[in-house]
């Protein structure tokens, strides 16, 4: 497929300065970029490889004066390259139909224009929409939704009863709806709390690879709209995360917890149950949440704190051993000088 630098311009609302007729195959990393594909220029510290590129043309915010060829002017670099790049993505595979080697349980409704790969499994009375694309090793137990246009990769496991909304994405070995880590004591004895809740998932969701979305003790584990989770997560019963939110991998999230609109979750973060975190928070990486976190607010650390105190926080760490020399410098002085004053 190629497309001229001017059809890109026009789908992407940018300006072209140089020739806006040249032809583009790819889109691809300065540093790789070859003759025939488009690259984007963000980050300063790439300024060398932009005079070193192949690329025949390069996205960039404010044309710059040290590459010759044609540049694509654009607000947005990065939200620019993510719609230059759906243009040459290749399309999803998709198996003919439903194959003979699934299994469909009775009483469930498939929708039109389905694709459903050998060694599917789908319980009774499920219903899966238009569009929906179900690759080989897929688990849906009984009673599930799955939306229009949903996608679920290789070895995914969605549980009975769960709520699968419209144009979700669910990376391959997530399973959403195992029980939720529920257990009260008899003695020394773990009595397991039954979990009879589900999980819904709302439209235009993506959830990584190797995700746990545990289903409610009661009513319902919910991902809102627009939710994006990286791989290696794990959300807990009755947690509610709200719209367009972005969770980094390996982020733990205890039971019922509330998450903000467009709040962002760095990698590693554990967030203990029954708190709430405001609209468009941001957590730092390798955080310890172990308290409500109001709106609006940046915080790092262990527990978390203002981020900014986080960091001269962690800058006073490092010269601990500095300060305990100084320290006993200090209490070395003032030994000396009470033993002048006890001798007059």
């Amino acid at each position: 497929m190629e497309v001229t630098l001017k059809y890109i311009a026009e789908l992407t609302h940018g300006t072209v300065e140089g020739d806006d007729h040249v032809l583009i195959k790819g889109i691809n990393s300065l540093f790789l970029a070859e003759k025939g594909e488009i690259s984007f220029f963000s980050d300063p510290r790439l300024k060398d490889q932009v005079s070193i590129t192949k690329a025949s043309a390069i996205i960039v915010k404010k044309a710059i004066s040290f590459y010759q060829g044609p540049q694509l002017i654009v607000a947005d670099p990065s939200l620019t390259y993510a719609k230059v790049a759906a243009i040459f993505s290749p399309p999803i595979p998709r198996f003919p139909g439903i194959s003979e080697k699934s299994i469909i349980g009775e009483g469930t409704r498939i929708g039109k224009g389905v694709s459903i790969y050998p060694l599917v499994y789908v319980g009774r009375e499920s219903k899966i929409g238009n569009q929906v694309t179900l690759f080989p090793g897929v688990y849906i137990g009984d009673r599930v939704t799955v939306g229009k246009g949903t996608v679920i990769y290789p070895n995914v496991t969605i549980m009975s009863d769960c709520i699968i909304g419209k144009e979700v994405i669910v990376h391959a070995g997530t399973v959403i709806g195992s029980d939720g880590f529920g257990f009260t004591r008899d003695g020394e004895r773990n009595v397991k709390i039954p979990q009879t809740g589900i999980v819904q998932i709302e439209d235009e969701v993506e959830i990584g690879a190797q995700n746990a979305i545990d289903r409610a003790a009661l009513g319902k584990t919910v991902i809102k709209r627009g939710v994006k989770t990286d791989n290696l997560v794990q959300i807990g019963h009755n947690v509610v995360i709200d719209e367009n939110t972005i969770i980094v991998a390996q982020v733990g999230i205890a039971g019922s917890t509330k998450i903000g609109k467009n709040v962002t979750i760095g990698g590693q973060v554990g967030i203990v149950d029954h708190i709430e975190i405001g609209d468009r928070v941001m957590i730092g990486s390798k955080s310890g949440v172990i308290k409500s976190i109001p709106a609006d607010q940046v915080v790092s650390g262990i527990p978390t704190m203002p981020h900014r105190l986080w960091l001269k926080t962690r800058s006073h760490i490092r010269r601990l051993h500095e300060y305990s020399e100084r320290l006993k410098e200090l209490e070395d002085k003032v030994k000396e000088l009470e033993e002048q004053l006890k001798r007059g």
